[in-house]
């Protein structure tokens, strides 16, 4: 599986560490707020557990699974939702939590959709950003890392399903989804 990438991007430890300073700022900032994190399913997945244990403040969680990416490498634009929140959000302060910001089409919709709903505020935190993929216009709030436009998996991002158990993230080698 290591073989499969060209360099690792984030180690662990860098991760940790933006972990913690997001951390830091989000609890600042969500003091006494009802704040709902929505994690988008699948590759939020392990950047919003170790988030979460670092925001200060009394928050609940929700998810949502969508999908624009279809088995691909770009998403197609068009928004499926897979899986909807369980519970209301009107009225309350939602941070939605991402893994990577690209063309920002998926995320785009699920704002749009979300603030539909009555929210006191709505903000993005996301570990990547990878602004010169972008679409729509959508930014976030909290941006762990900007990269360049490479092909990233590990730490919940994946290529057809693999690589999310990699505890830090890299560059997968073109070779592998170029087939």
């Amino acid at each position: 599986m290591h073989d499969d990438l060209k360099e690792v991007l984030l180690t662990e430890e860098v991760i940790q560490s933006i972990c913690k300073d997001l951390g830091m700022q989000l609890t600042k900032d969500y003091q006494n707020k009802p704040l709902v994190c929505i994690g988008i399913l699948k590759g939020s997945i392990m950047f919003m557990t170790d988030l979460i244990k670092r925001i200060d403040t009394h928050l609940s969680i929700d998810f949502m699974d969508v999908s624009s990416y279809h088995g691909g490498i770009e998403s197609t634009g068009e928004v499926q939702i897979l899986k909807d929140l369980s519970s209301s959000i009107e009225g309350k302060d939602v941070l939605i939590i991402e893994d990577i910001l690209e063309t920002g089409t998926t995320l785009k919709s699920i704002t749009e959709l979300l603030e539909s709903r009555r929210v006191n505020s709505l903000e993005i935190v996301t570990l990547l950003d990878k602004p010169n993929r972008r679409k729509a216009n959508i930014e976030a709030k909290y941006v762990g890392k900007k990269i360049p436009d490479e092909f990233v998996v590990g730490y919940g991002l994946d290529y057809k399903e693999l690589y999310r158990n990699l505890p830090y993230i890299g560059t997968l080698k073109p070779e592998i989804y170029a087939k």
